[in-house]
């Protein structure tokens, strides 16, 4: 690993956790459940953010994939509940 790529993947993995820990604050207090939908779905980017940095810092084509799972659960749930939100129910 290059130096600057190691002080870049701390760096951005330390951006992102400030930005988790201000997104839970809008998932506590969010006065309506569009903002709590949203704040989790930014969680969920977050994670699979974090998930291609430490990729990209250890070389390791796992993370990769397990980015690529927690997209594509974020989207399916992010869906469903603004589906449960719209209508009231999921499955018709």
């Amino acid at each position: 690993m290059t130096s600057l790529l190691s002080v870049a993947v701390p760096f951005a993995i330390g951006c992102y956790a400030l930005a988790s820990v201000l997104v839970l604050v809008r998932l506590i207090r969010g006065p309506r459940a569009q903002d709590r939908v949203f704040a989790l779905d930014l969680l969920y980017m977050h994670a699979m953010l974090v998930m291609l940095v430490l990729g990209i810092g250890h070389g390791s084509d796992v993370y990769f994939e397990a980015a690529l799972l927690i997209a594509l659960f974020g989207f399916v749930s992010s869906s469903a509940m603004a589906k449960f939100i719209l209508r009231g129910e999921v499955i018709e």
